[in-house]
């Protein structure tokens, strides 16, 4: 690209010993889109730094976070309301993981603490019959592997919005808000190494909550079609 039309809306970042290891969340996404990260416009929203006006012109990526969406934070809020002001414009936005849930809740959608416990792990993702007749996921197959880390969820849809893939422990796992705006609750910017990375950091509380871990690190694996879902959505609004 000429010009960086990518936006990337960091709402969060890694704690020190997983950035030291891995870097932060822009060069991720970077890598996961084949770009560099000149070619994107980072704007580190959790440290109060200003956002752009939306336009159709740019494609947004809101990423995911350590926080909560509940804790309704002033600069997520902010972030929320930005959301709307883009949706308004039929701007391109991607969400992921609090991506996902911000925007869920910026239009009139529940998140909260999921009532089963955290979803963490290689796990796969099945299509619903709406996403099998999406435009963005025809291309994808019935049921991929995604990685997954997550405390919170969408619980309800806002009004217009559709489920186009489940997991067997959140049926949102995938939702569309509209022609120009789609969002994951799983991370199609991670590789096997990032959340082998998450899984060996809270290796204790994994196991106080009677997870086995060693389980969890074996079942890790590359996942090329949750990460060209994104891929897909980004380019085609590049275009």
């Amino acid at each position: 690209m000429t010009s960086p039309t990518l936006l990337i809306v960091q709402v969060g970042t890694p704690p020190a010993d997983i950035r030291d290891q891995l870097g932060d969340l822009p060069s991720w996404f970077a890598a996961a889109l084949g770009l560099s990260l000149n070619d994107m416009n980072v704007v580190r929203a959790f440290e109060g730094e200003l956002l752009p006006s939306p336009c159709k012109a740019c494609v947004a990526i809101i990423t995911g976070s350590w926080a909560m969406v509940t804790d309704r934070a002033p600069w997520s809020e902010y972030v929320a309301q930005w959301i709307r002001e883009a949706m308004r414009v039929e701007m391109p936005l991607f969400g992921v993981c609090y991506g996902h849930q911000l925007i869920a809740h910026a239009l009139g959608g529940v998140v909260d603490y999921h009532p089963g416990g955290r979803e963490v792990g290689c796990e796969m993702i099945q299509l619903l019959p709406a996403g099998m007749a999406d435009e963005l996921l025809k291309q994808s197959p019935a049921q991929f592997p995604a990685h997954l880390t997550h405390e919170q969820s969408v619980i309800t849809l806002p009004e217009g919005a559709v489920a186009l893939a489940r997991s067997a422990h959140d049926p949102h796992q995938i939702i569309r808000y509209g022609r120009h705006a789609i969002s994951t609750q799983y991370h199609p910017e991670f590789t096997p190494g990032h959340l082998e990375a998450m899984i060996r950091r809270r290796h204790a509380l994994l196991v106080a909550e009677q997870r086995d871990p060693a389980q969890m690190l074996n079942a890790l694996q590359k996942t090329p079609s949750a990460q060209s879902v994104m891929c897909r959505f980004v380019w085609s609004h590049l275009k």
